[in-house]
């Protein structure tokens, strides 16, 4: 204490009892909606993207447009832009990307289950893909049966493949 009574500033600083938040990350979403890549392409930024209504997050009403990021998909020679959108209330982003794709995948679902129906039923893999990526695909499907549906599964890969999706999961994700 200082003379007077007086209590400097730095410890009453340090004295305060108020709780700190940090936000280590922001939490990423995901929105799916239905889109042609051909419009994307063609009209680039100037797409009419659909604005959520509310956060996913925490139900805010308040959701800002958070500009573009760009990403690639089979059969495009360039990164399309994705629209992203912002709540300022708990900081979410939401990213918008088309119906049809699993998240950080460029091939369309279908054609990564095509891939994998033909490897299971004639031994080879379809044309116009890299076999090494469709190895990675098949490799990986195979870790997640036997992760999460165990040894025992007897329905084959496709079924593997369809059930894992029902469950909500990416079949074909690397990591468990």
């Amino acid at each position: 204490m200082k003379k007077g009574g007086e209590v400097s500033q730095r410890s009453a600083l340090f004295n305060k009892r108020e709780p700190i938040i940090r936000f280590s990350r922001t939490l990423n979403m995901i929105i799916f909606f239905s889109a042609m890549l051909n419009e994307i392409f063609h009209l680039d930024r100037n797409y009419p993207w659909p604005k959520p209504g509310c956060c996913p997050r925490c139900n805010s009403c308040r959701v800002w447009g958070h500009g573009f990021v760009t990403a690639c998909f089979d059969g495009y020679n360039c990164p399309l832009p994705l629209k992203r959108y912002r709540c300022p209330d708990c900081k979410c982003i939401m990213r918008l990307r088309p119906y049809g794709y699993f998240k950080r995948f460029q091939t369309p679902i279908a054609t990564i289950r095509r891939s994998i129906f033909s490897k299971a039923r004639t031994g080879k893999w379809i044309d116009g893909i890299d076999r090494n990526r469709q190895g990675h695909w098949h490799r990986s499907l195979l870790k997640r049966i036997r992760a999460y549906l165990t040894n025992i599964w007897q329905h084959g890969v496709v079924a593997g493949f369809d059930y894992l999706l029902q469950l909500g999961q990416i079949p074909v994700c690397r990591s468990i």
